[in-house]
């Protein structure tokens, strides 16, 4: 569960890129429907729609390289650049391994099999972006202080990362060659068979649709369900403007149950976490889910949200997940038809509401009510009952913010501090939050508190024998910078 929390910190950083895009290809879309519609872009008004949707994707449609950089150097040790390119040279090194282009030489069977085909083709997902960065971050962290022979020497150190990464890449993408579409095709075979399931079918398929979004491998469902994997096809027809008469499903339950989760749900969940973050820390969150909600309703674009709390709360995300498949469920009972050609934001019903397949569309308003306050008021009840660390609520006491250094003197407070934990040979990570100098110290028996607390600390918790956290205040940033030039 540490590790997971960690792994969500590191993720704050490219999250944190994502909202403001959601937001421009939202109003691009307004301004340029013919983006998402298809048909001729003229005018200045459409022109100027294109350019900011394109501007939005630019980010969007690469969230797993920022995902692969931001765990890199989220996670190393003293959140190095180096470590954020060592990510970056191992998710280009199993991203082309692993490509339709090269697999369909090493395995040349592939080609005649759609399945394993397709899971090629979806490779570029966050899921590889996060484990380029845990292999970027580790391989810095255990490397970084390596010494080469002298004939070696000018690859010793954090030259070294880098290519160490790149060999562990070639490993795991080997590993993966042969489990990846292994994993895909078992979802795909396991979309098949709920697909004859009706509205309970559409509820299992939304809740695993959100539950594998971390892995990426929700694609192998939507391509069974959105697309003609296996002669469904909600998407392509539903847009290609034919009725549930046309077809053998209730056209558009596939796509429906997302519109009031995406567009009022997200708001919901998003307000729960900025009413429950601690007093000192709810401008963090707003500024965090209140824009990820805003580009959840305009345009169905929900990671900028989801990735904000999935790794520092992963039952709460699995919570989130079975809330679609329930309203998912009662969407397409009540009979709320609506499709999708990007997400199902608001722009998309709008644009959908005019065709064939589109019914009660005005449901919206009162499903929309109803997953407002059931996503609210879940997510309240799970954050305070099980203590869940949502943005805003990390394990800082709620006084630290008002607490002043003593000594303004950066420099001579991070000395002492490094004295009272045994000096630079007894430290082994360096870290810091908004509050405290999180340090892993090897021995704990040469940590002297009276001297750390000397330097005029607010005082010094040890969670465990190799875990020295000193509560510094709103000023440890600098405290930090100035421990870690010592330590080298």
């Amino acid at each position: 569960m540490k590790w997971l929390q960690k792994l969500g910190k590191a993720l704050m950083l490219p999250v944190a890129c994502l909202p403001i895009c959601g937001i421009l290809m939202g109003i691009g879309y307004l301004l340029c429907p013919a983006t998402m519609q298809g048909g001729e872009i003229t005018g200045i008004i459409p022109t100027i729609g294109l350019f900011l949707v394109k501007a939005g994707g630019a980010l969007i449609d690469n969230m797993a390289i920022l995902f692969a950089i931001g765990v890199g150097v989220g996670m190393s040790d003293d959140h190095d650049g180096t470590a954020g390119l060592a990510a970056l040279a191992s998710w280009l090194m199993m991203t082309t391994l692993l490509s339709e282009a090269v697999v369909t030489i090493l395995r040349p069977g592939v080609a005649e099999n759609a399945t394993q085909l397709l899971a090629y083709q979806k490779i570029q997902n966050p899921f590889i972006g996060i484990i380029a960065g845990v292999i970027g971050s580790t391989c810095y962290n255990r490397f970084k202080n390596t010494k080469l022979p002298n004939w070696l020497a000018f690859f010793s150190g954090k030259r070294c990362v880098a290519m160490v990464a790149g060999v562990v890449s070639i490993i795991v993408a080997a590993v993966l060659l042969f489990i990846w579409p292994l994993i895909f095709g078992g979802l795909v075979a396991l979309g098949k068979g709920i697909a004859n399931m009706g509205a309970v079918g559409a509820g299992i398929y939304a809740f695993l649709n959100r539950l594998l979004i971390p892995t990426g491998l929700h694609h192998a469902l939507n391509n069974v369900f959105w697309f003609d994997t296996i002669g469904l096809g909600d998407i392509t027809n539903f847009w290609a403007g034919k009725t549930s008469a046309d077809v053998s499903w209730s056209l558009g339950m596939y796509m429906s149950g997302f519109f009031p989760c995406m567009m009022f749900g997200i708001p919901g969940a998003a307000l729960a976490m900025i009413h429950t973050a601690k007093d000192n820390k709810k401008k963090i969150a707003i500024g965090l889910v209140a824009s990820a909600a805003v580009c959840s309703f305009i345009c169905g674009v929900t990671e900028p949200f989801e990735f904000a709390f999935m790794f520092l709360a992963p039952v709460l995300y699995v919570i989130y997940a079975l809330l679609y498949g329930i309203f998912t469920f009662i969407t397409v009972s009540l009979g709320f038809r609506a499709g999708f050609s990007f997400s199902a934001g608001a722009t998309d019903l709008l644009f959908s509401a005019s065709l064939p397949a589109a019914q009660k569309t005005w449901l919206i308003i009162p499903l929309g009510i109803a997953a407002f306050i059931v996503f609210y008021v879940v997510f309240r009840f799970a954050i305070v009952k099980f203590d869940l660390k949502t943005p805003g609520r990390e394990d800082d006491d709620e006084d630290e913010t008002k607490v002043v250094l003593a000594n303004n003197d950066f420099t001579a407070v991070a000395k002492i501090i490094l004295e009272g934990v045994g000096g630079p040979q007894n430290v082994s990570t360096i870290d810091n939050c908004i509050t405290r100098l999180r340090l892993e110290i090897k021995d704990y028996t040469q940590v002297d508190e009276k001297k750390i607390k000397s330097a005029g600390v607010a005082g010094v918790i040890r969670p465990s024998k190799t875990n020295v956290q000193v509560i510094v205040g709103t000023q440890v940033q600098f405290v930090a910078d100035e421990f870690k030039k010592l330590c080298k």
